[in-house]
C-alpha cells in the first residue's frame, strides 16, 4: 500500500514538471511568435512606406529590411519621416 502511494506521487510529481515545461515552453513560442509578427508587420508597413516615398525598392533594400531586428525596422520607420533618400534611413 505505501509503495503505490509513493509511486503514485512520484507520477504526480513528474506530470507536474511536465506540465510546467509545455507551459514554458508553449509561452516562449507565443511571445517568440508574436515578436516575429510584429516584425513582418512592421517590415510590410515600411517597405509600403519607403516604395510610396522613393518608388520602387531595391532588391538590397528588401534584403536589409528582411534582415533587421525590430528595433532597427522601427527606428527606420521614425527617420522615413524625415528622409530626403533611401540612403538618408538606412545611414
Amino acid at each position: 500500500m505505501v509503495h503505490i502511494e509513493v509511486q503514485a506521487q512520484r507520477d504526480a510529481a513528474l506530470a507536474r514538471r511536465v506540465f510546467r515545461g509545455l507551459k514554458k515552453g508553449l509561452e516562449q513560442g507565443m511571445e517568440q511568435g508574436l515578436k516575429q509578427g510584429r516584425k513582418q508587420g512592421a517590415v510590410a508597413l515600411l517597405e509600403r512606406q519607403l516604395a510610396r516615398r522613393f518608388g520602387p525598392l531595391p532588391q538590397t533594400v528588401q534584403r536589409k529590411l528582411a534582415k533587421a531586428s525590430l528595433e532597427q525596422v522601427d527606428a527606420w520607420g521614425e527617420v522615413v519621416l524625415e528622409a530626403t533618400s533611401l540612403k538618408q534611413v538606412f545611414k
